[in-house]
């Protein structure tokens, strides 16, 4: 135990493991924000969608040789993000339909232009390491990690700013509308944070895994907690903390980040799950 320890200590001397904990701990907490209100409307699967559709963008601004990938990626994103919200209520294509094309559609042409347009010979580990997570936030500039800490706080503040609205949306967006709410305006801005945090998770977790980031936080917090609340604080602390284990655990052991995450997300929820049984027989006693 005191050999880890030493072992951290001398890891956390070098730059890029301070700028990977903290751009995932900014990317987990805001990814778990949202996550909550996602599971509620039934739209957990939204994530791995967007996240299909920024790989695909990712893949035709490498074509385009753009300097700045990001200016092409999250306004698309971002769009997408306001098509699918608005594709499970008035739409000829339902929501998860249409999450399905956009999801598959995206995948397939995003792989095709990295063959086409293919900046190493490589082309397997390229698609890897886009989709399930690499070694790239081991290697974020502090430029880049700024940029995460203030869209991190944009869509902190947003969240916190708009909490009485995301709620009542949340759990019936017609009443809320009858209300006086403006529904269709809330919608707006949660997919366009939605997307901001699609793009940022990429660069943690993978294309393929962002959706894993979302919703188990929210889902093992639902397992002991009922009050939306309650929910979403518990989900903002397990999804900080699976996050940070997984970062020193892979930089420990040598793994992929991403997958790391996942699977010690997985163990929380395993243990959230296992406390809900007991409280459950406790009750029944």
């Amino acid at each position: 135990m005191i050999e880890i320890i030493d072992k951290l200590v001398l890891y956390f001397q070098y730059p890029f493991v301070r700028y990977a904990v903290i751009v995932g701990v900014l990317i987990s907490l805001c990814s778990s924000l949202l996550g909550v209100t996602l599971v509620l409307k039934r739209y957990s699967f939204i994530g791995h969608g967007l996240s299909h559709v920024a790989f695909g963008t990712m893949a035709v601004a490498t074509a385009m040789k753009l300097t700045s990938r990001l200016l092409l990626v999250l306004p698309v994103t971002a769009i997408c993000a306001v098509l699918l919200l608005r594709s499970g209520q008035n739409a000829k294509v339902k929501g998860d339909a249409a999450i399905a094309m956009v999801s598959v559609g995206a995948l397939a042409i995003g792989y095709l232009i990295m063959n086409l347009y293919a900046k190493s010979s490589n082309i397997s580990a390229d698609v890897c390491s886009t989709l399930f997570g690499s070694t790239s936030i081991l290697t974020l500039t502090k430029t880049e990690v700024w940029a995460c800490i203030v869209m991190s706080i944009i869509v902190i503040a947003v969240f916190l700013l708009f909490y009485n609205k995301i709620f009542s949306v949340t759990f019936d967006e017609d009443f809320a509308a009858a209300t006086g709410t403006r529904a269709k305006l809330y919608n707006l801005i949660f997919a366009l944070v939605l997307a901001v945090i699609v793009v940022l998770a990429m660069n943690l977790v993978g294309a393929l895994l962002i959706s894993a980031l979302v919703v188990f936080p929210a889902i093992s917090a639902m397992r002991v907690y009922k009050s939306f609340k309650s929910v979403t604080i518990c989900s903002v602390i397990v999804s900080v903390a699976c996050a940070s284990l997984g970062i020193l655990l892979s930089i420990l052991a040598g793994t992929p980040v991403g997958s790391t995450i996942v699977a010690v997300d997985i163990a929380g929820f395993l243990v959230f799950y296992a406390i809900n049984v007991i409280m459950t027989r406790g009750s029944v006693k």
